[in-house]
C-alpha cells in the first residue's frame, strides 16, 4: 500500500535521512519510534507528501508520487492522506461538525454528503453530542477526537499521526489509542504513528526503530502485545 525506496533528504550540510526503505501493508497500524533528531518526522512528512524528498520514490494506494505535479500533489492529499497532530489543530471559529467537514468540502463534496459523513464519524467517537460545540468548548481528549474524525472524513488510504497523544492525559491517551484500532478493526484503516509513547509502540502491529536518519530495526507483532518478532533491517 505504501512503498518508499531509497529516500534520503538533507537539510543544508546536515543529512537527516540516509536511504530510507520501507514498505506498509494496507490495514497495518504502524508506529515509528526512535531519539529526538533521528529523522521519524521528516520521514513522516516525505510519506505525507508534505515535503520531498531529496532522492528516492514513494508510492501510496499505487500512485507514484513523483509523478504529479504541485496541484495534483495537493488533490491527491486531499483525498488520499489524513493527518493528525500532537496539538489538535482545529480551527476555533468553527464547531466540531463544521472542522470535520472542512477537508469534504475541499475535496468537492457537497453540504449534505459532507454533513452526512462528519456526523456518521462523530456518532462513531461518540461526539454526536458535541457536533455544534467550538474547540473551546470541549476536553482535550474530545478535540482529538475530532481531529481524528476530520481525517477520516475523505476515507483516505493512510492516516499519518504525529505524536498523536502526547498531549492528553493517561486516560484519554488510552482512549485515543484503542480508537485507531477499532478503526483499523472497522474500516481497515492504514495508520503510521510517530510516538515517544512506549506503551502505545507495543500494541501496534509493527514497531519501527529509526536512528540516525536510518532504519535501525523493525518488531512484527502478529497479536498485539505477544510474542515480539525483531529483524534486522
Amino acid at each position: 500500500m505504501i512503498d518508499i525506496k531509497g529516500i534520503t533528504k538533507s537539510f543544508g550540510s546536515l543529512q537527516v535521512l540516509k536511504g530510507i526503505d520501507l514498505h506498509i501493508d494496507k490495514g497495518e497500524v504502524v508506529s515509528i519510534v526512535g531519539p529526538s533528531g533521528a529523522g521519524k518526522t521528516t520521514l513522516l512528512q516525505i510519506m505525507g507528501t508534505l515535503d520531498k524528498p531529496d532522492s528516492g520514490s514513494i508510492t501510496i494506494d499505487g500512485t507514484d508520487i513523483r509523478s504529479l505535479s504541485g496541484k495534483e500533489i495537493s488533490r491527491f492529499r486531499n483525498s488520499h492522506i489524513g493527518f493528525v497532530f500532537q496539538f489538535h489543530q482545529l480551527l476555533p471559529e468553527f464547531t466540531a461538525l463544521e472542522n470535520i467537514m472542512i477537508p469534504a468540502f475541499i475535496g468537492g463534496k457537497t453540504k449534505s454528503e459532507a454533513k452526512e459523513r462528519a456526523m456518521e464519524l462523530l456518532r462513531f467517537m461518540g461526539l454526536e453530542e458535541r457536533a455544534s460545540h467550538k474547540p473551546s468548548e470541549l476536553s482535550g481528549g474530545e478535540k482529538q477526537r475530532v481531529a481524528v474524525a476530520r481525517a477520516l472524513v475523505n476515507n483516505p488510504a493512510v492516516i499519518f499521526a504525529d505524536e498523536p497523544s502526547g498531549s492528553l492525559d493517561s486516560k484519554n491517551k488510552a482512549e485515543l489509542h484503542q480508537l485507531f484500532f477499532n478503526l483499523r478493526d472497522r474500516f481497515g484503516q492504514t495508520f503510521v504513528i510517530v510516538t515517544h509513547d512506549e506503551q502505545l509502540a507495543k500494541t501496534t502491529d509493527r514497531t519501527i526503530e529509526m536512528k540516525d536518519g536510518q532504519l535501525c530495526t523493525q518488531h512484527d507483532t502478529e497479536t498485539p502485545n505477544e510474542n515480539k518478532k525483531i529483524e534486522t533491517i
